[in-house]
């Protein structure tokens, strides 16, 4: 099923491991292609499709240090026998395709736990994304793990969520950028437990007063 889907840049950054950005510039260079996705309301947006998705992991882990002629004999290889684990890039370059197929088999099943975990209920939090059954705005989460808080942390303090969901909200988030201005925690219906101001090293109030 998953080689039937299309993935836009930002699914494919979240189950292939690689920056949005250098999603977009590998389509952009052609170096993976794209299937026109329609919309309901709006544009034609670009799509990857599963075998997309290989390229573009290949080429950020190894392709990115092969010449645009080795790199496509090494695409064309893996085109011809699509089932093997592993393909000759060249005399030299032996690429390991089987492991790179079942981490992003991975990827792909943890998304869509993800999309069933995390909904959007206006009733709830102003429809802010939430895991099912809690008040948790996965946003939050996701940018709480971006910042450096610890796992255990975080658990402490939302005990309805567990290991596995902090996952889920870091690759969701990924998938789903938010758009416009990040909301407030208070938008986000959160209070901070505590509060601590702080002196920037070299602001002129920290100097002692002559």
């Amino acid at each position: 099923m998953a080689a039937a889907r299309i993935y836009t840049p930002a699914e494919a950054a979240a189950v292939s491991g690689v920056a949005v950005k250098a999603v977009h510039n590998a389509i952009d260079k052609k170096i993976v292609e794209t299937r026109s996705e329609r919309r309901p309301h709006g544009a034609a947006r670009r799509a990857l499709t599963y075998e997309g998705l290989l390229r573009l992991k290949l080429w950020h882990g190894v392709g990115s240090a092969l010449s645009a002629d080795r790199r496509e004999k090494l695409f064309a290889a893996i085109t011809e026998m699509p089932k093997a684990k592993t393909v000759r890039a060249d005399d030299l370059l032996i690429v390991d395709v089987g492991a790179a197929r079942r981490q992003l088999d991975a990827r792909i099943r943890a998304l869509d736990e993800a999309e069933a975990a995390i909904h959007r209920d206006k009733a709830i939090l102003g429809g802010e994304p939430v895991f099912k059954g809690t008040r948790v705005p996965a946003r939050a989460i996701a940018a709480m793990l971006a910042q450096g808080a610890r796992k255990e942390e975080i658990l402490e303090g939302y005990p309805a969520l567990t290991p596995r969901m902090l996952e889920l909200a870091a690759i969701w988030v990924t998938a789903h950028p938010a758009r416009g201005r990040p909301k407030t925690l208070d938008e986000q219906g959160l209070r901070p437990k505590s509060t601590q101001r702080l002196t920037l090293k070299g602001d002129p109030r920290s100097r002692p007063s002559a």
